[in-house]
């Protein structure tokens, strides 16, 4: 790629810990190891339709603070698909030429474009269609896009959820109190499981795991058996109901989302248990904040390996972690494994290895009748 002098990058879908620190680290690599000029898109691939296109030159003194900042210098958006972008007159239209062209103006050899699934397929259809040179990295508190074990912002997540969920513990003991967080996970539990397992929780209720509330009100009822008298639930947002119904809300612009599984569970379990019952809604607590260390070396990592796949011509390619390194994969392999929470999987056994209920299940109330033989 000797030819190669200018390179972009942008950050696309909702805003996570970890996406400055990748950007700061692509500005390194790519001028300071190549001599490449990076220009930085603002807004994602709206930045790109504007014309002239939204954009600035990224030098190494601009970005080196940006290490431990949260969110992203060049902004983002997870509105208006390009390919379905509404229009003045309330009509979608196909804007997806728009971003070729600026793209264009722009003068780029190449871009990195930094997102979830979602975004990493409109930006690989994108540039398809337009035979740009485009490089992926993998972010998403929700740790779900396929192949890569982890993308930047997922350990910040957890370790905010954890955090929480360390605090309520003692507010739950204080009162004997069930304590429910709803934390964020739009399809998959991947941050329920790791920060109830981190927070000790007792119960730990996700989408790939179907529950009753009779099993949840018997594993309670269990636990004050046993002498503990207050109980840590958590949730992921797009946890269903008993009856299998989404709980969501709309919000002013007239959007879907989920959102309130944490006040149903509380008004139910209030009423089959009779226990006092709060809810705390993590929210964008978990997308904000100082990136935590894995993350800044996550994003750091995948940034400089994202302008080494340039300069090795690896267009069409994911950075992803896997068994401790970088490794370089075809986009379209990586954003067609959408990557769940195993039921049968370590985390959820080792969860259950420790006690906690999932809510599909009677609870085992051995251990409680071996207190109760002590006791006597």
């Amino acid at each position: 790629m000797e030819t190669l002098k200018r390179i972009g990058i942008l950050t696309s879908g909702g805003d996570c810990a970890g996406l400055n620190a990748a950007i700061r680290a692509v500005v390194h690599r790519a001028t300071g190891t190549y001599g490449w000029q990076v220009l930085g898109i603002r807004q994602a691939t709206q930045g790109l339709m504007c014309r002239p296109p939204a954009a600035q030159i990224l030098e190494p003194a601009l970005v080196d603070h940006l290490l431990t900042a949260g969110g992203t210098m060049l902004g983002t958006t997870n509105k208006g698909n390009p390919f379905a972008f509404p229009m003045p007159d309330g009509t979608l239209g196909d804007r997806s030429q728009d971003i070729i062209d600026g793209y264009r103006e722009l003068g780029l050899d190449a871009f990195i474009g930094i997102g979830g699934d979602g975004s990493l397929a409109i930006l690989q259809r994108i540039a398809r269609q337009g035979g740009l040179n485009f490089v992926a990295i993998p972010k998403t508190i929700d740790n779900d896009v396929g192949i890569t074990e982890r993308s930047i912002g997922f350990d910040t997540a957890v370790n905010i959820a954890t955090e929480a969920i360390d605090r309520l513990h003692f507010t739950a003991a204080s009162h004997n109190r069930v304590m429910i967080v709803e934390v964020m996970g739009r399809d998959a539990g991947h941050i329920a499981v790791s920060a109830g397992i981190a927070g000790g929780a007792d119960i730990i209720l996700i989408p790939e795991i179907p529950y009753t509330l009779d099993n949840i009100a018997q594993a309670i009822r269990l636990q004050q058996e046993r002498g503990k008298k207050y109980a840590i639930v958590v949730v992921a947002e797009a946890v269903r109901t008993e009856t299998n119904q989404p709980v969501v809300c709309t919000d002013p612009a007239g959007q879907c989302r989920f959102g309130g599984i944490g006040q149903y569970l509380s008004e139910q379990l209030c009423r089959v248990t009779g226990a006092e019952t709060r809810v705390t809604v993590l929210g964008h607590t978990q997308r904000g904040g100082t990136p935590s260390p894995l993350d800044r070396l996550l994003a750091t990592a995948f940034g400089v390996a994202a302008v080494d796949l340039i300069a090795e011509g690896r267009f069409d390619h994911m950075v992803t972690w896997q068994q401790r390194q970088v490794i370089g994969v075809p986009i379209s392999e990586a954003i067609s494994r959408y990557c769940a929470v195993e039921p049968d999987g370590t985390l959820v056994k080792t969860a259950r290895g420790v006690g906690i209920c999932f809510g599909d299940e009677i609870p085992d109330d051995r251990s409680a009748e071996v207190v109760a033989e002590s006791v006597a």
